[in-house]
């Protein structure tokens, strides 16, 4: 049986969007409390009945979203221009090697604004 797990974290960050064009509200300082999806997906073990543990995820996603939390994007390496496409870029290189059987990264900048990556 082939199963999609969805783990949910939150943080707060600030950014600017420095290639928008002039005039863009998004080049200025602004923040987001974001939303992040980490999806593994596999089979599930028919002994324990499960893919992975989700304290497994929470041990490889939870350090990578503190590196995120209440600061300004921008000053991290590989986020220059953070854009919520770069962000889940940024996300899955630091977690592809960690999560067996990561399937895609999301972030939402808003209830209503979100991207969907699915790796290279």
């Amino acid at each position: 049986m082939q199963v999609e797990l969805c783990r949910k974290y939150n943080f707060s960050a600030a950014h600017t969007l420095p290639r928008a064009p002039e005039g863009h509200k998004c080049r200025r300082l602004h923040g987001h409390s974001y939303e992040v999806e980490i999806a593994v997906r596999g089979e599930v073990d028919p002994e324990s009945g499960w893919l992975v543990d989700y304290g497994a995820i929470d041990l490889k996603a939870r350090p990578v979203i503190a590196e995120l939390d209440h600061r300004t994007l921008n000053e991290l390496p590989g986020l220059e221009n953070a854009t919520s496409e770069l962000l889940c870029a940024w996300l899955w290189q630091r977690l592809q090697g960690e999560l067996p059987g990561l399937h895609r990264v999301s972030v939402a900048e808003t209830c209503a604004a979100a991207c969907h990556y699915y790796g290279d």
